[in-house]
Parts: C-alpha cells; structure tokens; sequence
C-alpha cells in the first residue's frame, strides 16, 4: 500500500468523526498534502485544527517513510472529484472529467454533472461507470466582467 493510501485509511475516519470530508491525499517529492471540506465550507480555524490532529495520527503511527512536510487546505475552486459522494455533491454543476485510456468516446468531458450513483455519473447524456474515471474535478465558472464604465448592479448614478 502507498503512503498516501495508508493515510487515508489512518485519517479519514478521525475526520469523518469531526464532521470532516476528506477530499484528498497526496504524497510526492517529499510533501504529504491533505485537502479537506465541509458542508458549507472549510476556514482557516477548521484548518489548523485538523493539521495538528493528522499531525498527532502520523505521529503515533508513522505511515509515512522518512522525512516530510505535512500541509493541510481546502480542495480549493476546482475540487477534484474522487468517491460516489464526492460526484453526488456536485450533481447540477459543472465538471470535466477524462477517463481512461481505453474507454469509448472521448477521453475529455466538460459539462453538467447530471446524475450520480453508486455505480457511475451522468455528463452530457454520457453514463461513465467510475472504474471508467481518470480524474475529475469540478469547474469554477467566472461570472461575465462588467463592461468599462458601467456600474454594479444596484448601484445609482451620483446626482
């Protein structure tokens, strides 16, 4: 088992118990990064709480090898998708999606997330199973850029 899938083992649950979704754990070139959420968002307390309980957990259970740096933050804008529930979250939003060599159609996808089950998603009326799935993160999509001179919406002209 890789270090990144031991701690997920080791700490998923911890975190699962603080009301806590680990979103992802990744291990390369010396560095261990968690991502973490939570309904509603993560903030900076949440955070720091959570790096100094993983902190302890790799500690007292060493499942990584040699040296390292630990760093704990959100998923960011584009979280990647990685669990049934992970995709079941973000039904009606936009995501990409590329799936593995070897699958039918496409291998690169950007649309509405459709449906999710147990078994797979739903983008652009295409039925992915997730062993189908490479990767897949959400899109953030950036509003339109007011045109130069105009106001903000709700925002009157000085008399």
């Amino acid at each position: 088992m890789d270090p990144a899938t031991r701690v997920r083992a080791l700490v998923e649950p911890v975190l699962e118990a603080e009301g806590l979704d680990l979103v992802d754990a990744l291990f390369a070139g010396g560095s261990l990064q968690i991502f973490v959420d939570r309904p509603g968002g993560i903030d900076l307390e949440a955070i720091s709480a959570v790096s100094t309980t993983v902190s302890a957990l790799l500690d007292e259970h060493d499942p990584v090898p040699g040296r390292y740096t630990l760093e704990v933050s959100s998923p960011g804008l584009e979280r990647p998708l990685r669990r049934p529930e992970h995709f079941r979250r973000f039904v009606g939003t936009t995501v990409a999606v590329k799936t593995n060599p070897g699958t039918g159609g496409e291998r690169r996808t950007q649309g509405v997330l459709e449906a999710a089950d147990d078994d797979g998603i739903v983008i652009g009326g295409r039925r992915l199973v997730y062993g189908e799935i490479e990767r897949a993160h959400t899109v953030f999509e950036w509003g339109a850029a007011p045109k130069p001179g105009s106001r903000p919406a709700g925002k009157k002209a000085a008399s």
